[in-house]
């Protein structure tokens, strides 16, 4: 079975669901984790109001006080759960190349992450990183709704 289960998150209430149940699955099969958080680097131009309204500095540092929180929730659940577990955090462009290099990397042989469940035009538009990461690594992926 599964040995090493890699969860992003992006700090949403849907993301730590997805968490809480990666985790609870590692605990049954007795796998550890490594939560991950990908901050997507500043643009002057960019589709987030918040990277549009700030400077690089005041973005990143909002990003990772976010990150921090996220992935300090993966790390404090993981210990309630008794599962051992690593987190990361990483800057990149594109989260979801991030966390297939990511699991390639730590040999992570799960991914469990949440999917928004945009559809429609919605989900054309905007992109769905759980989608690309389904599509584009050859890893097992749960996805969480």
């Amino acid at each position: 079975m599964f040995k090493h289960i890699l969860i992003p998150t992006d700090g949403s209430e849907l993301s730590m669901a997805a968490v809480d149940k990666g985790i609870e699955l590692a605990k049954e099969i007795g796998a550890k984790v490594t939560g991950l958080h990908v901050i997507p680097d500043y643009q002057a131009i960019g589709a987030r109001m918040e990277m549009v309204e700030a400077t690089r500095e005041v973005y990143m540092a909002a990003a990772k006080q976010r990150a921090e929180l996220a992935i300090d929730a993966v790390r404090q659940r993981a210990k309630s759960a008794g599962v051992d577990c690593n987190v990361k955090t990483l800057i990149n462009d594109h989260p979801y190349r991030a966390i297939i290099d990511t699991a390639k990397d730590r040999q992570c042989d799960l991914i469990v992450m949440a999917s928004h469940g945009r559809s429609g035009l919605s989900g054309i538009l905007l992109g769905s990183e759980t989608h690309k990461v389904v599509t584009h690594t050859n890893l097992p992926v749960l996805v969480y709704r």
